[in-house]
């Protein structure tokens, strides 16, 4: 079957390469507009771009795919196009211009967390369990009919960087077995309950500014949540951190400590801070000039005052 693939950040990477090295084939690729990366602000390629030009597959990028003339695609010889984390949301014109339309690789447990950002929202909320879900896309936000599902645990230690490398692996699980079951004609995609859905929203910049005077649960689901972007920082005595996991270490409310108090900071314990209804350990976290760390092995050679209150 020959299909488009829609994509643009690495999340998608193992996907196209499982079409690429199946039976199938994959005849163009589309992917979000190039874009600066970095301190440099050097224009890259997408994740996904460079896999396409690495298998010299055609890539056909735009600033906004309602907008802009796609004629080139739509004139393109394929029975399917197959999306995921692609950034763009889809016309009329893209959704019905292939014989079996457009199908997606969506990152949970539809009907739960439609829209944008499902990974890192299942984190900042604190469920347990998450998955990714195969549906053919229509008109409306990811409420078409589903053909697969995959459910996974979501470990004590996943946070967003985790949970996109265990999902985007899950997605090439069923990659093939989609696509044959589509070929053959044994696609059976069976409704959404509207009922049960549920939406999540774009994440913005302003919920890295984290407030100890929320609770632990919700502390601790944004720092796992925003590991990837914006990521949760915080100063302390100065000192300027960015935040990348993080652990309930008490549920009492030690109501002796003021919010964002430091309660311990040694290399045995770690890193405790005093939220208002209990305590959370920093697991990991990236002081200012410097690479990325367990919280223990930061407190080996450098020294947070005790009593200090984070900013």
């Amino acid at each position: 079957m020959k299909i488009i693939f829609f994509g643009t950040p690495e999340y998608a990477v193992p996907l196209l390469e499982t079409f690429v090295n199946s039976n199938h084939q994959v005849v163009a690729v589309v992917s979000q507009p190039d874009r600066p990366k970095g301190r440099s602000k050097k224009i890259l390629p997408t994740p996904v771009k460079q896999v396409a030009l690495k298998y010299n597959i055609p890539v056909y990028q735009y600033e906004k795919i309602r907008k802009d003339d796609i004629s080139e695609i739509l004139k393109i010889d394929a029975d399917l196009i197959v999306t995921c984390a692609y950034g763009q949301i889809l016309g009329s014109n893209v959704l019905f211009a292939k014989k079996y339309g457009v199908i997606n690789f969506h990152g949970s447990l539809l009907p739960k967390y439609r829209g944008a950002s499902p990974i890192q929202w299942a984190l900042i909320n604190g469920e347990k369990t998450t998955g990714i879900t195969v549906l053919k896309s229509g008109i409306g936000m990811d409420d078409g009919p589903v053909l697969k599902s995959i459910e996974t645990k979501i470990e004590d230690n996943d946070n967003a960087i985790t949970l996109f490398d265990k999902l985007s692996e899950l997605n090439t699980h069923i990659a093939i077995e989609v696509l044959d079951l589509i070929e053959a004609g044994k696609a059976n995609f069976i409704e959404q309950n509207n009922e049960l859905a549920s939406y999540c929203t774009l994440l913005n910049s302003d919920m890295a500014n984290l407030s100890f005077s929320d609770s632990c649960k919700k502390i601790v689901g944004l720092i796992k949540g925003l590991a990837i972007w914006p990521t949760a920082h915080i100063s302390i005595d100065g000192v300027y951190f960015k935040l990348y996991n993080a652990k309930i270490y008490s549920q009492e409310n030690y109501q002796m400590y003021k919010n964002g108090e430091v309660v311990i900071a040694n290399n045995k314990q770690g890193l405790i801070i005093k939220c208002n209804d209990g305590l959370i350990e920093i697991t990991e976290l990236l002081p200012i000039n410097s690479k990325k760390m367990s919280a223990k092995s930061y407190l080996n050679g450098k020294t947070i005052k005790v009593g200090s209150i984070v900013e």
